[in-house]
């Protein structure tokens, strides 16, 4: 009946199935090949590419496939990268909108080559490309930039993050070239700041060749103050005065702006920014570790239509600045990672209903929050909406099964659930019972997580194997699994457990103390999809058995095996 349907209605109807299971359906037929194929498409996945001559096949037919977003990996200057960069312009460039090349290396005529092959390109990342700004020089010929500018027309995001040779002089040599920018990230690139009464003022014999300064900066964010809507200046060490410079510009409207990191800020800073910019959308606070509750105040009163709200490792935020947080109607995501002092109660309060309709989370991380107890978390779960797809609460070491078990009642459509070392947790609390007992089989399981594809239960101390097929019967949707430091898992649990996981695909065993070659055996048979496997620390599972795994597999690419049987080893496809 299926194969009678048009192509376009095929399309549609895989679009809504995760990655992973539009790959399976291509599998079935030509047509659903077809299908699978376009809406992988129209779905803008990213295909990662090793450079390699091996891999200029690839490229051929991922340019008839029409693909528009990639990703290139060992980039450097040799001959093969050369060939594989004109390979990418002749057959994937004329439809190319998503290019990254972070971390590579290419030459500066072979990366103007590259770009000049792609005149459709809408997302440039050039994160850690320090061999293209080492001599300063690229784009200094007019007619070339000339040419490039035309090619980068449409150009609406450029990431130069981690750039330790970028200087003012390459910065507006590259930027001059992208006329549409809405997106910059120079997260990680060394600024300096010159503060003080002619900050932005700035002539081009100013223009550092060795630097890159905050006010030249400035006066880019000035020109380009009515586009620009996104802007990175994560680890950049921005003082408080920089941002309100910043916040200040005529005409800019920002919407996204992290400051990851910028330990300098201060609490009058973010209040101040927050009156500048009332239009954020999302915002990243997290590492900024001078503010107090009085920032989070400041970002509900005047960012009400903030949607994403990152203050992990903030050591001064209490509960007292959570009650904020109701205030932030709009919000889908919360990270709160590393807040020491937050026990969580407020929080529940501000997240609930006392407020009204709750705000519509998909995200909530919680990791690391040290003071979190179960009487507050009992109260924040069931507060929680049913939107929400991912909850992290690893490390919160206080927690106990009544958590989990409200956890397994409230939200049963998690994709990502991550509870690494909550050494409270044991099998007992995954099986549904208020303590130990033989008689498992008369109960029924509490752990359904249909949608789940991500569970983190490493360092749990007391999960043995009745837990582990609790989570397989449970959890069947599961791609990436997380066990390391489970001591007590054992060859028998795995035979039961891995029959239930044909769609798993990154496992990590590390340090399970009691497993031996025939999990590894149990596991090929079982996860034909296996890509990523950590078995580091293992000291039943020896080098020959994770040779022959490797063998029997060509799909893994990457088996972890440091210290198997004794022995120091990695492999690595």
């Amino acid at each position: 009946m299926a194969e009678s349907l048009p192509l376009e209605m095929l399309t549609y109807i895989l679009s809504f199935l995760p990655l992973s299971d539009q790959k399976e359906a291509s599998l079935v037929s030509r047509a659903w090949y077809c299908a699978a194929q376009n809406a992988l498409r129209e779905t803008n996945v990213r295909y990662n590419i090793p450079v390699s001559s091996a891999s200029l096949l690839a490229i051929k037919s991922l340019g008839l496939r029409g693909i528009s977003c990639i990703s290139l990996t060992n980039l450097d200057s040799s001959p093969t990268s050369q060939l594989v960069l004109q390979s990418v312009a002749y057959h994937l460039g004329p439809h190319l909108q998503s290019l990254c090349l972070g971390g590579g290396n290419p030459t500066e005529a072979s990366f103007v080559a590259l770009i000049l092959g792609c005149p459709a390109l809408r997302t440039l990342d050039l994160s850690g490309c320090n061999s293209l700004f080492t001599s300063g020089t690229l784009l200094a010929q007019p007619e070339m930039a000339q040419r490039v500018r035309q090619a980068l027309s449409g150009l609406r995001e450029l990431n130069l993050a981690c750039l330790r040779n970028l200087a003012d002089l390459s910065f507006n040599q590259l930027s001059s070239c992208a006329p549409s920018l809405e997106r910059l990230s120079l997260a990680y690139c060394h600024l300096t700041f010159e503060l003080g009464p002619a900050q932005g003022s700035i002539s081009p014999q100013d223009y550092s060749p060795s630097q890159l300064s905050f006010r030249n900066l400035l006066r880019f964010v000035k020109e380009r103050a009515g586009k620009l809507r996104a802007l990175d200046l994560s680890g950049t060490g921005l003082p408080p005065e920089a941002l309100q410079s910043l916040g200040q510009v005529a005409g800019l409207q920002l919407q996204e702006l992290s400051l990851h990191s910028c330990r300098d800020l201060s609490t009058e800073a973010v209040v101040t920014l927050c009156r500048q910019q009332p239009g954020l959308t999302s915002l990243d606070l997290s590492g900024c570790s001078e503010l107090t509750d009085g920032a989070l105040l400041a970002v509900s009163r005047g960012l009400q239509h903030l949607q994403h709200l990152s203050l992990g490792k903030l050591q001064r935020l209490t509960d007292a600045g959570c009650t904020a947080l109701g205030g932030l109607r709009e919000l889908q995501s919360l990270d709160m990672a590393e807040c020491c002092l937050v026990s969580g109660r407020e929080l529940a309060q501000a997240l609930g209903s006392v407020h009204g309709a709750p705000p519509p989370l998909t995200s909530l991380r919680l990791a690391y929050c040290s003071s979190l107890k179960d009487a507050s978390v009992l109260s924040l779960i069931p507060a929680l909406g049913p939107s929400l797809r991912v909850l992290d609460l690893s490390s919160c070491v206080a927690l106990s099964n009544q958590t989990l078990q409200a956890i397994c009642t409230y939200h049963t459509h998690l994709s990502v659930l991550r509870l690494a070392w909550c050494k409270e947790l044991c099998d007992w609390g995954l099986l549904g019972l208020e303590e130990s007992s033989e008689k498992t089989a008369l109960y029924p399981q509490v752990l359904q997580f249909p949608q789940l594809r991500q569970l983190s239960l490493s360092l749990l101390p007391a999960l043995t194997d009745v837990g582990l097929v609790a989570v397989a019967r449970g959890c069947p949707s599961l791609e990436h699994l997380v066990l390391s430091h489970c001591s007590h898992l054992t060859d028998e649990g795995w035979a039961q457990a891995a029959g239930s996981w044909p769609r798993l695909q990154h496992l990590n065993l590390s340090n399970c103390s009691q497993l031996t070659e025939q999990t590894l055996d149990t596991i090929r048979q079982a996860c034909k999809q296996i890509r990523v496997l950590d078995v580091a620390m293992c000291p039943g599972i020896n080098v020959v058995a994770v040779r022959r795994f490797q063998a029997q597999l060509p799909q893994v690419t990457c088996v972890q095996s440091r210290f198997v049987g004794g022995a120091d080893l990695t492999l690595t496809l």
